[in-house]
């Protein structure tokens, strides 16, 4: 696991965080602003899975 993995850890659960408290509270603004953070952090994960692939094949 790199820091690309764990930076989209982080933008997942604080979007889900800013999402859910933008339903709570109808701001439609914070609860985009939770979609968009998370679709940040599933970029990152996929970031982190091309380079773990590239790591990988270069061992072999």
């Amino acid at each position: 696991m790199d820091k690309e993995h764990l930076k989209g850890a982080a933008d997942k659960a604080s979007g889900a965080v800013k999402e859910a408290a933008g339903k709570v509270t109808g701001n439609k603004k914070l609860e985009a602003e939770g979609k968009i953070d998370k679709a940040k952090g599933e970029a990152r994960d996929f970031i982190g899975d091309v380079k773990d692939a590239a790591k990988k094949a270069d061992k072999h």
